[in-house]
């Protein structure tokens, strides 16, 4: 999308345009009346549009296909030229989303000047839509846990399709990760993923944010879902979005259109809609905060993503992965996990998820100590595990309190748990690690009253007593 389109019903004039630029090293198609212009565009957009007022036997006026071309292709900048030497039709033009207008008869070095700074604008715009495709790229899926893998499937299945998808699970989980793999996987791939962040939004700038708006001042002004065109929108976390805005997106994805705040045009937009919440939506629509139509709407394939704590076997690999990418991007070390500092990873508590996991890993990148592999003592812990210099191990106010038989017994199985749940319950990289013969671990773990099944993806070590609760 490089060339320059002409369109002028006088022949010699399309025709002198193009030699002059020609000429200048550009590449240009001519366009004689307005449905040749629009061939012209839907068989592939120009780079820039050089596009006459008046169109003699045309069934539309220059100010009619420039209001389709930014409708359709908001991208693409657009010089008016006219013969008629009319400011307000200028003004017009430029309200509608051109570049510049320029009178006939035109001095050449001028439009030439005016045709540069235009391309220059095109290839801006190009070079910010790859910036955003590569960051679709980067949100990179890592894992390979049971749970993990449930996750990825569902999400292929949904790639190839344009249905609607929920995403759910808990704040940090990736499900922004998610929805950007659904687009990266698509026929939408090359077009825009556009992020609504209906929680970052005052409500009443919700649809100005998302409609765009017309002023006599500024002219037209796309907003989020008019910029998402052809593409994807993502409403993250839906369930912050106010009332009076759910029902006119329920409107927009009934109709496909939409009315600009300020504006009597509709707005046609082509949409794929992936939505998230940490909530729960029937919750929501008990308490008449959430519309149960626009649920509907949404909610045509629902998808949970699960938090860090249903896979711990994914720590390590999500952690390395985070190293590389601050190596990349920040210039970072590009340091290694030592033993010790994967088992602490991997037994801590993540209430913020991966986004808890990645922070942390920044943090420790940051202030760490050289170059060589983080140490455990290097990770932060909400809750310190040991007592100063001395080492000794802080206990809780339960075991502290126990005998010391009982208290023995209850480390011993809380230890074995999480060892079990760390590895996703295979037994015997669990022996492994805490040095038993696997046969005896299963000896220790019936003695200590403690079952596991194969719960796929969570956690599967159980402490069996009067009342059977799942570990942790």
């Amino acid at each position: 999308m490089s060339d320059i389109l002409i369109v002028d019903d006088e022949r010699d004039i399309r025709e002198l345009i193009g030699d002059i630029l020609e000429d200048e090293g550009f590449t240009t198609r001519l366009a004689g009346n307005s449905s040749e212009a629009m061939s012209e565009v839907n068989a592939e957009p120009p780079g820039l549009l050089i596009l006459d007022i008046w169109l003699k036997d045309s069934k539309m006026d220059g100010i009619d296909i420039l209001k389709t071309v930014k409708r359709d292709n908001p991208d693409i900048p657009v010089v008016i030229i006219s013969g008629h030497g009319n400011i307000e039709i200028a003004v017009a033009a430029i309200k509608q989303g051109a570049y510049d207008f320029i009178e006939k008869p035109f001095n050449i070095d001028q439009l030439l000047v005016v045709i540069r700074r235009a391309m220059e604008t095109s290839r801006l715009r190009r070079e910010n839509l790859k910036l955003k495709r590569r960051e679709t790229e980067v949100a990179q899926m890592v894992g390979d846990s049971a749970s993990f893998r449930a996750l990825t499937g569902q999400l292929d299945k949904v790639t190839k399709s344009n249905g609607r998808v929920m995403l759910t699970g808990p704040a940090g989980a990736g499900k922004e990760v998610a929805a950007r793999y659904i687009h990266a996987h698509s026929a939408r791939a090359g077009a825009p993923f556009v992020t609504v962040n209906c929680a970052g939004v005052a409500p009443e700038n919700m649809e100005e944010v998302l409609f765009g708006r017309e002023t006599a001042d500024r002219g037209i002004e796309p907003g989020l879902l008019e910029q998402g065109h052809g593409g994807v929108v993502y409403f993250d976390e839906v369930a912050d979005m106010p009332l009076g805005t759910q029902s006119k997106i329920l409107r927009v994805l009934v109709d496909q259109s939409f009315t600009r705040v300020g504006g009597a045009d509709k707005v046609r937009v082509d949409l794929r809609v992936i939505s998230s919440t940490n909530r729960d939506l029937d919750a929501e629509i008990a308490e008449g905060r959430f519309r149960q139509e626009l649920y509907h709407r949404l909610n045509v394939v629902p998808i949970a993503v699960p938090s860090l704590e249903d896979r711990r076997e994914d720590i390590p690999l999500l952690a390395r992965h985070f190293i590389e990418t601050f190596n990349v991007s920040q210039g970072l070390p590009k340091r290694e996990l030592s033993d010790e500092a994967v088992a602490l990873l991997q037994t801590m508590v993540w209430p913020g998820n991966v986004r808890q996991l990645k922070n942390m890993i920044e943090r420790v990148l940051i202030l760490g100590e050289g170059t060589g592999p983080i140490e455990a003592r290097e990770l932060p812990q909400e809750a310190p595990a040991t007592d100063g210099a001395e080492g000794r191990v802080v206990l809780s106010g339960a075991l502290a309190t126990m005998p010391l038989r009982e208290a023995r017994e209850a480390f011993e199985r809380e230890y074995l748990l999480t060892q079990i749940n760390r590895f996703g319950g295979n037994i015997s990289r669990t022996a492994a690690f805490v040095g038993m013969e696997r046969s005896a671990l299963h000896r220790k773990l019936k003695s200590l009253g403690v079952v596991t099944g194969a719960k796929s993806g969570g956690r599967v070590a159980f402490v069996e007593d009067d009342d059977v609760q799942q570990a942790g």
